[in-house]
């Protein structure tokens, strides 16, 4: 995995500036909506969600768990 992938952009002319996936107009929200909150799959929210790519999610995931591990440690 690339560390210069980028996941999240944010535009005040897409979703009137919410972060979102790049090159889609899906929040980063609705994957913690989704995975997090509701317990679906990974493989759930990509089939709701077809213009995220797993790479998108699985980079995104694993951003948030260092940067929480470097925050408590």
């Amino acid at each position: 995995m690339s560390q210069n992938f980028q996941i999240i952009s944010i535009s005040g002319e897409i979703m009137g500036g919410i972060p979102v996936f790049i090159g889609t107009r899906v929040p980063v929200q609705t994957l913690f909506d989704y995975y997090l909150k509701a317990g679906e799959s990974i493989d759930d929210f990509l089939e709701g969600f077809p213009t995220v790519t797993r790479e998108q999610v699985i980079v995104l995931l694993e951003v948030i768990r260092k940067q929480l591990i470097e925050m408590v440690a």
